[in-house]
């Protein structure tokens, strides 16, 4: 049985998805659409894939996919996210904060029988926390550090007036719940949104954010205080070269999400 998947939006997350699926590196799931807001450029982005790949309207993509894999800006995830969920799909996205902004969305999937798998991205450990919140976790924290031009032009900067170009040295530029987080810097932390899914919810995980010139990966250190355990994690990603404000990790993370959906064996929670 083949799975057919449908992808929004065709940038540093999405083409590498699409190029990967189209080139069949995971038997058992084929390329059934793309979707992005200017379809002339994304007609060209695929031009020389190896199957005919339909460029469509991001509604589109429920009706012609089993899997919808959102990776497009925060501002279009509705427009994909809410027909996959409508008809029953498969939606995987890696707007995760966007989540946090949508009950209904969580609710309506519920009734319509589709499921939302959010990838761990640029994270790691979340089986870890899914473990420990069977029991009873007490605290999870969270300090994200990167270089200050992957933060620029987060809403939270420009609604605050923080600057972070020219820093000589790091600047804590947020402190606050994963809510406010996933909020001030849809294009960044959606791992604030991930950790908060996985484990207490998005009002009791606590984040920091660094403006940190001294840095040249996305770094996040998570710690976790639990009845069954206590763990602390880091982590440190190799911005994208068409995204800084992207992990190189964060596709491959979506391409091991999509296997894990035909895989014989899975390893892991």
């Amino acid at each position: 049985m083949t799975l057919y998947v449908g992808i929004g939006g065709l940038g540093a997350i999405g083409l590498t998805v699409a190029k990967a699926v189209d080139q069949c590196q995971i038997p058992g799931l084929a390329l059934g659409a793309v979707a992005s807001r200017d379809k002339v450029k994304a007609a060209r982005q695929i031009a020389d894939f190896e199957n005919i790949t339909r460029v469509v309207e991001r509604a589109q993509l429920a009706q012609l996919a089993d899997v919808v894999v959102e990776a497009a800006p925060a501002a279009a995830f509705g427009s994909i996210a809410y027909p996959a969920v409508e008809a029953g799909r498969v939606l995987i996205p890696a707007s995760a904060g966007q989540l946090l902004e949508r009950p209904d969305l969580l609710a309506q999937a519920g009734r319509t029988g589709a499921r939302i798998i959010v990838p761990t991205g640029a994270l790691l450990g979340l089986d870890a926390v899914r473990a420990a919140n069977e029991g009873h976790i007490e605290c999870v924290t969270m300090e994200t550090r990167k270089p200050p031009n992957g933060l620029a032009g987060a809403p939270y900067l420009v609604a605050n007036a923080i600057a972070v170009d020219g820093l000589k040295e790091p600047l804590l530029v947020f402190d606050g719940t994963a809510r406010a987080a996933a909020r001030g810097f849809p294009a960044n932390v959606n791992v604030a949104a991930a950790l908060s899914l996985a484990g207490i919810g998005a009002d009791r995980t606590r984040i920091k954010i660094w403006a940190d010139p001294t840095v040249s990966r996305n770094t996040h250190t998570i710690k976790v205080e639990a009845d069954s355990v206590r763990f602390e994690m880091k982590i440190e990603n190799v911005p994208s070269l068409q995204n800084p404000r992207t992990g190189k990790l964060t596709p491959l993370s979506v391409l091991a999400t999509l296997r894990a959906l035909v895989a014989p064996v899975k390893a892991g929670t």
